[in-house]
């Protein structure tokens, strides 16, 4: 703590006292008891009241001033609250606190009044209405302190699933953008080939078998296999043999599109059978201009699809446009869930397994709620498996209606702490890891939907039970 610069004020403390709401009414009598068992102590900005971990030993009363208080441990980003002229600050009368847990800074020329918890029990004797207001202070500092932490946590939450949210739709934007560029390279070797075959004179039926080839290769690119490597080099090699053999240039680009499609060196006699000789080369690039430009318009396809459904999943996710409590299907929740964590599941090396019962009726529930209580019992269980592992989700109907079921082969959770894991701000990750959002908002949730949790858990093996009613199901 800093030394205080003067005990010394430009008015009495008692009238100072005077100008705090919680003290304003109290008989001189009471004002007077609070001046002579407090210090009066003066601050100038910039020093120190107390420190994160100090013994928490005093009351303030705040005749002038302004000062912050904040979570230093919990870095530059942790919730900052002031207190100011006329409010109380330090510790209350009943608290459990026993050391502080924030670090308070003086902002402004300060002046305050400091009551050591040694008068406590006297102060609510003398003073018996200050226990009542003392606690209502502490009660709104609970509720603000809640709320800013929680805030906090989800918007800790929210950057963690965009980044990988973002990661996930850079993908098939970056494979699009590949694409793209490819594509206008095959077209223009599909602008050159046809300039070339116009300085043949290729007869009507030699063109329409030009163009046969190029639609019986284009209506195999759906129904393609992937070839086995060793498969796929021989048939690459006895191609690339037959091209070079026939004077085809650039053998070494033809053979992998040909092998890939199953052409085989008689349908390529019986194509250049049917041509006039020295012009196969030119037709074997058009053609395979044709195929690469097909399958590179298919692939910018799936990237772009894949970047709709990562869409259509966050829209589903949040239940964007849509009324905050209605009917839902459970699954579709899970599945949203799952596929915007799928960056952290496919890093982890986590299997999925889902065991689902479609039959389940749907839930009457806030759906975006109940979207944050999988984001947290899956995020949970990826901490668990950082090395790999499998999470399974079922889903099932029993007597107490629609029962999700979500279990990991991680770590577990000891024994010693498995009665705790539901308390608010309690958890055992390191600052800044995990969603933050807290299973005691998983149950708080759960409990508004009415319905509940339960977990086992042992190493290896953790299961979380919830529990939701559903109309029908008895």
């Amino acid at each position: 703590m800093q030394e205080t610069l003067s005990t010394n004020s430009a008015r009495p403390l008692a009238e100072g006292l005077r100008t705090i709401p919680v003290l304003s009414d109290l008989s001189d009598e009471q004002i007077e008891w609070i001046v002579t068992h407090s210090k009066s102590e003066h601050y100038e900005p910039g020093a120190v009241l107390f420190r994160e971990g100090d013994l928490a030993d005093s009351l303030f009363f705040i005749v002038e001033g302004h000062m912050r208080f904040q979570k230093e441990s919990l870095g530059p980003d942790a919730p900052v609250f002031y207190a100011s002229s006329g409010q109380v600050s330090g510790m209350l009368p009943y608290s459990r606190m026993t050391h502080a847990t924030g670090t308070v800074r003086i902002l402004a020329p300060t002046w305050l009044a400091r009551v050591h918890t040694d008068q406590f029990p006297e102060m609510l004797q003398r003073i018996p209405q200050l226990g009542t207001r003392l606690v209502a202070i502490m009660s709104d500092r609970i509720r603000e302190s809640t709320k800013l932490e929680q805030q906090r946590d989800k918007l800790t939450a929210l950057g963690k699933l965009s980044a990988g949210l973002a990661h996930e739709m850079n993908n098939p934007a970056a494979a699009a953008s590949r694409a793209a560029a490819a594509l206008r390279e095959a077209l223009s070797s599909l602008s050159d080939a046809n300039s070339r075959l116009d300085q043949y004179s290729l007869d009507c039926s030699q063109r329409t078998f030009i163009t046969d080839v190029e639609r019986n290769a284009l209506q195999r690119i759906d129904t393609l296999q992937p070839l086995d490597p060793l498969e796929a080099s021989d048939r690459e090699d006895e191609l690339g043999n037959w091209l070079e053999q026939h004077d085809v240039k650039c053998a070494w680009q033809h053979a992998p599109v040909m092998a890939e499609f199953g052409v085989t060196t008689e349908r390529l006699e019986n194509l250049a059978s049917q041509l006039e000789p020295g012009t196969l080369s030119d037709v074997l690039d058009r053609v395979t201009a044709t195929v690469n430009a097909s399958k590179l318009a298919k692939e910018i396809q799936h990237s772009i699809s894949r970047i709709t459904d990562l869409v259509s999943a966050v829209k589903e996710y949040s239940y964007m446009d849509q009324a905050p409590e209605q009917e839902i299907d459970i699954h579709d929740g899970l599945e949203s869930t799952l596929t915007i964590m799928a960056y952290k599941l496919r890093k982890n090396q986590i299997e999925v397994v889902r065991d689902y019962d479609r039959s389940l009726p749907k839930v009457c529930a806030f759906g975006r709620e109940l979207n944050q209580v999988w984001t947290n019992l899956i995020d949970n269980a990826a901490d668990a498996m950082k090395n790999g592992g499998r999470l399974r989700i079922s889903t099932r109907r029993n007597s107490l209606g629609a029962a999700v079921d979500i279990e990991d082969t991680g770590s577990g959770i000891p024994a010693e702490i498995q009665q705790r894991i539901f308390e608010p701000f309690f958890t055992t990750k390191a600052v800044g890891e995990g969603t933050g959002l807290g299973l005691d908002t998983v149950v708080r949730v759960i409990r508004k939907h009415r319905g509940e949790i339960r977990v086992e858990s042992k190493p290896g093996e953790t299961h979380f039970r919830v529990q939701l009613p559903a109309p029908g199901v008895k």
